[in-house]
């Protein structure tokens, strides 16, 4: 990765790191920026939910996002307050949400056994029906041009501070219907990074229909899950697909893209809503 010198500040979410670089032609010690990973737990009206491991960094966001593909709210604004709480061993996202939101009524008793590691969405859920929530259908059906796509793909990595310094990072970025990139975030999780991309949308009362969203990681179930839920009806992923998610996508109406590089991509379901104009 490249060294951080005492005029290059290593971007929000990173930290500075000492190595012993190895090379054939020898050694030499130097700083290495790397992505911070901490505990960030998250509680609803005082009752703790879940723990996950995040960058910490666009927390805010994260709270909304989150909530909201958890289902603990059904609209942004049943979440009513966000506190956040730095402590000894990590970040406490306190958060306050009205009477009628499911995270009012949270059984400690059924809250997620385990913390969400960074590479997992679902990390904790007690039982399969919790994993396997059925996904409302997409509502949004408009076409796209596929040149749109190409253009969001080739701008996304000029768009990623952290992973350009740390190389450990994914990034869910949302492109209006020309390509070009209006909000991205970035995390050690792919999932989180999703999460916040969906929360800053929010909080700039930015609908996600209308545009595509572009992840750089693997598009698993509950990437597919949590941008359905949001309301997306393309999703395009820079790596592959898994047969799950190819399949919830089919049956919910998501166009879901995989493969996603500079040279083309996979198209696994309804293809129709990538079209090139007349």
């Amino acid at each position: 990765m490249p060294a951080s010198t005492p005029h290059s500040p290593p971007p929000a979410g990173t930290a500075l790191r000492s190595l012993q670089r190895w090379r054939e032609t020898g050694q030499d010690a130097r700083d290495d920026v790397i992505a911070e990973e901490v505990p960030v737990a998250m509680r609803y009206n005082g009752a703790a939910f879940a723990v996950m491991m995040a960058t910490p960094c666009d927390l805010e966001d994260f709270a909304l996002g989150f909530s909201l593909s958890e289902g603990l709210i059904l609209r942004p604004d049943q979440l009513l307050s966000i506190e956040v709480q730095p402590q000894l061993e990590g970040i406490e996202l306190n958060m306050t949400v009205a009477d009628d939101a499911p995270g009012a009524a949270l059984d400690p008793a059924y809250g997620r056994l385990l913390p969400g590691r960074g590479g997992c969405g679902l990390c904790g859920a007690r039982q399969l029906e919790e994993v396997l929530r059925p996904l409302p259908p997409v509502r949004d059906r408009r076409v796209h041009s596929p040149i749109a796509l190409q253009r969001a793909l080739a701008q996304l990595a000029q768009h990623q501070p952290m992973n350009a310094a740390s190389g450990s990072t994914h990034a869910a970025a949302w492109a209006d219907s020309r390509g070009r990139i209006g909000w991205v975030r970035e995390d050690v999780g792919r999932h989180n990074a999703l999460d916040k991309l969906i929360g800053a949308l929010h909080h700039n009362e930015h609908g996600i229909d209308g545009g595509l969203l572009v992840i750089s990681s693997r598009a698993s179930y509950e990437m597919v899950s949590k941008a359905v839920r949001a309301g997306a009806s393309v999703l395009a992923a820079v790596s592959a697909p898994t047969a799950l998610a190819i399949d919830l996508a089919r049956s919910a109406g998501l166009c879901l893209v995989g493969f996603a590089r500079d040279g083309g991509f996979n198209v696994y379901t309804h293809p129709e809503r990538l079209q090139a104009p007349p």
